[in-house]
């Protein structure tokens, strides 16, 4: 048996508990709110698993989109949400981003909110429109380069996950663009495709059907080796980004108060989910990959991304809109 599905295995059965309420749990539906636009990889991703999590419990699992404040928006509803567990949040690295641009939110995302479990991480991939005649990195680099200020790039708004892998790309790249918000990953990807932004590095499953049909092109992928989806793609590092690797990962959380036997009781069900044959065959469709930790070690892992993408936004001057 291979060692990750092993570990999703494991950690599936450490997840256990007798506490009655967990044993009933959940008997009405359960609602997760994403705190970004419905068609971006963190929509999707949490859609997946959460109509796996409606399967195991026999009850509905509706996502809600709540856009705005670069995820915080979401994010503040279920923290003010009842700590009942009947109301989870589906979010990503913007979660950890978000903290790090801003000292004003409207949450403290250690204390107001439980890290339950991971779900994936999400290789990306630098996409521009084939009209904006860059065939390569190379290209790109060069003609932000030559024109300091005037190349673009598209994101789903500021201090999102999509937004720090585009600036530490600025960074190690040593390129001046300038920085285009959106709501949310489908319209900063229009406006790519219409030529009105130079680039952008969404999920590779946001980005492959316009691949696919011709109205992006892949320049390259973030992760340090080939896509499967993409083995024609460069990755950053062999464009000639030397040691460049970001990827967007995704979680749960519930507000603060939750007993933790309902903590449990879910990231024993997502890790369950995520230990599923289709649920890896779903995944790896998006050139994902399953995460598995337990709601402690998740707990360390998203305060060590807030601390990491706290350095990112000192060095790119990144401050919340």
């Amino acid at each position: 048996m291979e060692s990750g599905k092993l570990a999703l295995l494991i950690a599936a059965a450490l997840f256990t508990t007798s506490d009655p309420r967990a044993q009933t749990y959940p008997v009405k539906p359960v609602r997760v709110i994403v705190p970004i636009t419905v068609g971006s990889g963190n929509d999707i991703v949490v859609r997946l698993l959460s109509q796996k999590l409606a399967d195991a419990w026999g009850q509905p699992v509706l996502v809600e989109n709540r856009p705005g404040g670069g995820t915080t928006a979401g994010t503040a509803a279920v923290a003010r949400a009842p700590s009942d567990g009947y109301t989870l949040l589906g979010s990503g690295s913007g979660f950890a981003t978000s903290q790090a641009i801003s000292t004003k939110l409207p949450y403290d995302p250690l204390k107001d909110l439980i890290a339950i479990a991971p779900l994936a991480r999400l290789v990306q991939v630098l996409v521009t429109a084939p009209s904006a005649g860059y065939a390569s990195v190379a290209e790109l680099v060069a003609a932000a380069k030559a024109r300091p200020g005037q190349i673009t790039y598209a994101s789903p708004g500021t201090g999102t996950g999509v937004h720090f892998t585009m600036e530490k790309f600025r960074i190690e790249s040593g390129i001046d663009a300038m920085h285009v918000p959106y709501k949310g990953g489908p319209e900063a990807m229009n406006d790519v495709i219409a030529g009105r932004v130079t680039f952008s590095i969404p999920s590779i499953g946001t980005a492959m059907p316009f691949i696919r049909g011709g109205q992006l092109r892949a320049l390259g992928v973030t992760s340090l080796t080939r896509a499967p989806d993409l083995p024609g793609v460069s990755t950053l590092d062999e464009a000639g980004v030397r040691g460049f690797e970001d990827v967007i990962w995704f979680g749960m959380w519930s507000p603060a108060g939750t007993p933790p036997a309902i903590v449990e009781k879910i990231a024993g069900d997502i890790a369950r989910a995520l230990a599923l044959p289709e649920t890896r065959d779903q995944l790896a469709k998006l050139s994902s990959e399953p995460m598995s930790m337990s709601p402690a070690d998740f707990s360390r892992f998203v305060r060590r991304e807030i601390e990491s993408a706290s350095r990112v936004a000192k060095a790119a001057n990144i401050t919340a809109q």
